[in-house]
């Protein structure tokens, strides 16, 4: 199903631009009915909708989590207030705690300027394409699709008018968790954090402390416009020089609402979801906790890590790009592990979403069992060079769709010869095409990435 606002990863877009304290206003406004609705096939034995909701560090975010908690309460909810923290926090809180729904207002690693509303079903899971196409509907006026009658919702009054519950506890019991998942003390270890000024910037240092690790941390001085600014899992650069400047033994960074990790070991080399899911994998079918011995990957990770878990008796099962569609596969076939090269890992065992800071400790888990280092975990790893631009664009389809865009990706397939490949896709959340070429040799993969991402261009000008 194609939706107009909500994407792969929810509603996503420039705040005040195609994303406003209007449109929250009026996401609260439903979700405060619609768990007391006949569209609803949740129990409706509670008085009233509870939903939790979490925010990011961007400026903006406080303005969506207002607009949205005074929808919810005119609609007769009550929403829960965790503050700053991270998505998978809310899906662990939504999961435990009973809540009808979670939302998460985050852009993930986009920049400072734009936002998103995440919704998160009663399971900790992605909600809904079906109620978020009728939360549109209502968005657009459309009353006639919800089975009604009238110019809006109904109002909530007197003692039915919902109320906002600040609900910090349910943030700490999160952070709990993490640290119960520790079968190790980390006292030996020196592990740098960087929290790309996010969700994550208190929450990552107090698991860590809680565990041990002699922890070093950037990214921790969020000012409302600096989330994602040259740090976190989309720039490891700081990260890189913390662990070498500091003999660090492993460093992790998250991305702006923590749902990514991406590592470097202790030589300063960086060691992206492909490499994590690799060791994990094993971690994973040395306990008889890898169900059929497959991992679900996407098309974007590297070739050389699906062929080195191959050596290793794994299977991996390859689907569309996105975290939702890694999951959906997973709950289909029964999985245990999947993710994005991207860091977006689920470990089923312990989460329903993507959670950099579970990966980190996992992986940490893991350097302590085997009493090695990071760089020695991912030696059996083979992975061919890979170049990947973002192309800016008014109109995706009509790139994808482009005959001179196309010949050309032919025609660098011919000159990679089966010892590589091209992908060519839209970005979900971005207006933006992705050109990822991945061949033996890594000038020609940056040659051929800018050959495409020129035709592209010349198209769009």
């Amino acid at each position: 199903m194609k939706n107009k606002y909500f994407g792969t990863d929810g509603f996503r877009g420039e705040v005040n631009v195609n994303l406003t304290a209007e449109h929250a206003y009026k996401i609260g406004r439903f979700l405060g009915w619609y768990f007391t609705s006949e569209l609803c096939k949740a129990d409706k034995a509670k008085a009233k909708p509870r939903i939790v909701i979490g925010k990011d560090t961007r400026r903006s975010s406080y303005m969506l989590e207002y607009a949205l908690c005074s929808g919810i309460i005119a609609s007769g909810g009550d929403a829960y207030i965790l503050h700053v923290t991270t998505t998978p926090s809310v899906s662990y809180v939504v999961r435990t705690e009973g809540f009808d729904c979670g939302i998460m207002i985050t852009a993930s690693h986009n920049p400072f300027f734009d936002n998103g509303i995440k919704i998160i079903n009663r399971y900790g899971e992605k909600f809904d394409d079906c109620a978020a196409a009728l939360i549109e509907k209502y968005i657009d006026g459309d009353l006639k699709a919800l089975g009604l009658d009238c110019n809006d919702l109904p109002l909530a009054q007197r003692e039915k008018i919902g109320a906002v519950v600040d609900f910090v506890s349910g943030r700490n019991r999160y952070v709990g968790y993490l640290i119960s998942l520790a079968s190790h003390s980390y006292k030996h270890l020196k592990i740098g954090l960087d929290c790309a000024n996010g969700a994550s910037w208190s929450i990552a240092r107090a698991v860590f402390d809680a565990l041990g690790a002699t922890t070093y941390v950037v990214g921790d001085k969020p000012n409302g416009t600096n989330i994602n600014d040259g740090c976190g899992s989309t720039n490891i650069d700081n990260l890189r020089k913390l662990v070498i400047g500091h003999h660090l033994d492993v460093g992790f960074a998250f991305d702006g609402d923590s749902d990514r990790c991406i590592a470097v070991d202790e030589k300063g080399n960086t060691v992206d979801g492909d490499k994590m899911m690799y060791i994990l994998a094993h971690r994973l079918k040395a306990r008889g906790m890898l169900s059929k011995d497959t991992v679900v990957a996407t098309v974007m990770s590297n070739s050389g890590f699906v062929n080195s878990l191959k050596q290793s008796g794994i299977e991996c099962e390859l689907t569309t790009v996105g975290d939702r569609f890694v999951y959906e596969r997973m709950q289909q076939k029964d999985f245990d592990l999947g993710g994005e090269q991207s860091g977006h890992i689920i470990i089923k065992k312990y989460a329903t979403t993507g959670d950099g800071i579970l990966t980190a400790i996992m992986i940490t888990e893991e350097l302590c069992d085997k009493k090695t280092t990071l760089s020695k975990l991912c030696e059996n790893v083979n992975l061919y060079p890979q170049f990947t631009i973002n192309v800016k664009v008014a109109n995706k389809k009509a790139i994808m769709e482009d005959s001179s865009v196309l010949n050309a990706v032919r025609e660098v397939e011919e000159k990679i010869n089966g010892k590589g490949r091209v992908l060519l896709r839209e970005s979900g959340t971005e207006p933006v095409i992705r050109v990822m070429v991945e061949c033996e040799n890594e000038e020609k993969c940056q040659d051929y990435a800018r050959y495409i991402a020129e035709k592209i261009e010349q198209v769009t000008s």
